[in-house]
């Protein structure tokens, strides 16, 4: 198999900023989250994160399992947390620096289904879909980090390191995984990725890996993902947590309640990994719904939400993993890309990091190998937008307007020649179709990803890497399987 360079990224750079909340809604949000947090609390069924709690300074109630968290505890153990770091990858040419300069965005996950690549009929996922979307990923400017895209369903016991191994084979960029759980696993994700970045400096300095974990809505954590998320401070791989409460049963009916439950839920994790491991990198994942009133089916938020989400995690001073995409349509089509680009323009202009969520339908539950494609071609029409319009003497073009003049046109003209081939247009829209007209641009996106699975494959591993991640998959297998 002949590798194939990896495209540079284009992430998102906007020309301007956005405020969403005054500095007087942030302070209502704080104070709230902070209420929640002292009065009502938090279940955590995690012996260790219990015990973690109550040595600094949280009232633990041990036979309930629920944590009450003083404001000063709080604020005290926020203050450690990194604003910014950077999530490495396996080329340094894909390193992702989270400075609030720019935004990067990733594959959606964990689907449970595929459309066959070559049948295309629906059927549960495997690792080698996995391995497949890596490479689709590792091919596109528009993916900075790979989420896993799909489970796989044919290594049941260990899909979570079946997919970061089929992962870090197939893209040279940064993985992050959001269903590695439980003390154990996280510990063989953590053999893998140190392989990866080959010595311990490298491991912190470019984390190669990093985790998301859910929270459990409304108020509670998850023993298995707090104990994982500890595993991955110690070594000081990225962690951050998601809520994803919903509004109408998990949360309350209001947007303003829903983000407070959200918040407290996400606070509470980041500051036991902060009472654990002072300093460790994480990050903040604002991701609600909304329950259908009369089919209790879930739906995505308004797009403002999510950018809110970016606004809090600036607050409480970390990255963020902003909401977007993540689409309830049953299939490529308007539905699916209807509302994708107001909320990852808004999360960009609010400043966010990095965000998720590109490629699956049905909720992210579905797999269409060719949504990743329309979804990118959204993205790059965002990140053409957030630019901005450049006023330089040149861009105003006053000299030429002045030579052509009234009634002429500009199409002989230098400046035409020399700017029209600036111009960034896409490659599945105005396909000119033999006979006349053009083509489908979902067709063309499906044919496009085909000739991206048969012609690119990225920098390998070496063996010596290959091997020894296949020695701890083994190890795994026989020791969880």
């Amino acid at each position: 198999m002949a590798k194939s360079e990896t495209p540079l990224l284009e992430p998102i750079v906007p020309s301007c900023r956005l405020r969403i909340l005054s500095d007087a809604q942030l302070e209502h949000l704080r104070s709230a989250t902070l209420e929640v947090l002292e009065e009502v609390g938090i279940h955590c069924p995690s012996e260790k994160a219990l015990a973690i709690y109550a040595d600094h300074g949280a009232l633990v109630d041990f036979d309930d399992r629920i944590v009450k968290l003083p404001p000063e505890v709080v604020l005290r153990a926020m203050s450690r947390a990194p604003r910014f770091y950077t999530l490495g990858a396996r080329s340094a040419a894909h390193d992702l620096r989270l400075d609030g300069t720019a935004m990067y965005c990733a594959t959606d996950g964990c689907g449970v289904e595929t459309i066959d690549f070559e049948t295309r009929q629906r059927r549960p996922s495997v690792k080698e879909d996995v391995a497949k979307m890596a490479r689709v990923s590792d091919y596109l400017s528009s993916i900075a980090f790979y989420w896993p895209m799909v489970s796989a369903q044919d290594h049941p016991a260990t899909a979570p390191l079946h997919e970061v191994e089929a992962s870090f084979n197939n893209t040279v960029k940064h993985v992050q995984s959001e269903t590695l759980m439980g003390e154990k696993t996280a510990r063989y994700a953590v053999e893998m990725a140190k392989v990866i970045a080959g010595d311990e400096k490298t491991l912190r300095e470019r984390p190669p890996l990093s985790s998301l974990i859910c929270t459990i809505a409304p108020l509670g954590l998850d023993d298995g993902g707090m104990e994982s998320a500890m595993v991955f401070a110690e070594v000081g791989l990225p962690v951050g947590f998601m809520s994803m409460a919903n509004a109408a049963s998990t949360a309350p009916a209001t947007s303003a309640g829903t983000i407070v439950v959200a918040d407290a839920e996400i606070v509470a994790a980041m500051v036991l990994v902060q009472m654990a491991y002072p300093g460790a990198p994480t990050y903040h994942s604002l991701m609600p719904g909304v329950t259908h009133p009369r089919t209790g089916a879930y739906l995505g938020c308004d797009a403002i939400v999510y950018a809110v989400g970016v606004e809090l995690a600036h607050m409480w001073g970390v990255p963020t993993l902003a909401g977007m995409f993540g689409t309830d349509a049953p299939e490529p089509g308007w539905q699916a890309g209807a509302s994708e680009p107001a909320g990852l323009l808004l999360c960009a202009l609010c400043g966010a990091e990095t965000g998720n969520g590109m490629g699956l339908l049905e909720g992210s539950t579905v797999l269409y190998p060719e949504a990743l494609l329309l979804d990118s071609h959204s993205y790059h029409q965002v990140r053409i937008d957030a630019v901005g319009l450049d006023t330089s003497r040149e861009a105003l073009a006053v000299d030429v307007i002045k030579s052509v003049g009234p009634r002429g046109h500009f199409l002989a003209q230098r400046h035409t020649r020399d700017h029209v081939r600036e111009w960034q247009l896409s490659e599945l829209t105005f396909q000119p179709r033999e006979g006349g007209g053009y083509q489908d641009p979902i067709q063309v996106a499906r044919e496009k990803t085909e000739w991206i699975l048969e012609h690119h494959y990225p920098e390998p591993l070496e063996d010596s890497q290959r091997r020894e991640l296949s020695r701890i998959l083994e190890a795994a297998d026989r020791e969880l399987g």
